[in-house]
């Protein structure tokens, strides 16, 4: 910026890059986003590469990777001579997390149409629904789906 007038507010920014300003300062609290710029009255000044680096930030929270992996791409992308080794293995491993909760989520389907297709839908004394939800030695679903690395991290 050849001003420190130059540049957005973090309103601007929020909104070009579809986010809440609540969420870059939660990211620059973070060290997603280096700290910006400020005019001499201390106002936040952001240029195109925060809103680049926001708006990837964005799309990789929306894709499930969690902020450690975005922490490590994002050191990738600001040494672009870098092998893409490193950013294989982070997507080769949330890709094995999201085949992982579709085979849960598959399995979990089953077992709710089962539990449906056995249910006689007579009286809630012969509710198979309940009797199985009851008995979890009945239950052919393991009973917790594969840790989600992005809602653990928040």
């Amino acid at each position: 910026m050849s001003r420190m007038s130059d540049g957005m507010t973090i309103g601007a920014l929020a909104r070009a890059a579809g986010v809440a300003p609540q969420t870059v300062r939660w990211y620059e609290a973070r060290g997603l986003l280096p700290p910006p710029a400020r005019t001499e009255g201390g106002q936040r000044r952001y240029d195109q590469a925060a809103l680049k680096r926001l708006s990837f930030i964005r799309h990789a929270r929306e894709l499930g990777l969690g902020l450690e992996d975005i922490h490590a791409l994002l050191e990738l992308a600001d040494n672009p001579a870098k092998p893409c080794a490193q950013a294989d293995d982070i997507i080769r491993r949330n890709l094995r997390t999201v085949r992982e909760k579709i085979a849960w989520l598959t399995a979990l389907e089953k077992e709710f149409t089962r539990m449906l297709e056995e249910c006689p839908s007579g009286t809630v004394r012969d509710c198979r629904v309940l009797e199985i939800l009851g008995d979890h030695g009945e239950c052919l679903t393991p009973h917790r789906p594969p840790e989600d690395q992005a809602t653990a991290e928040g």
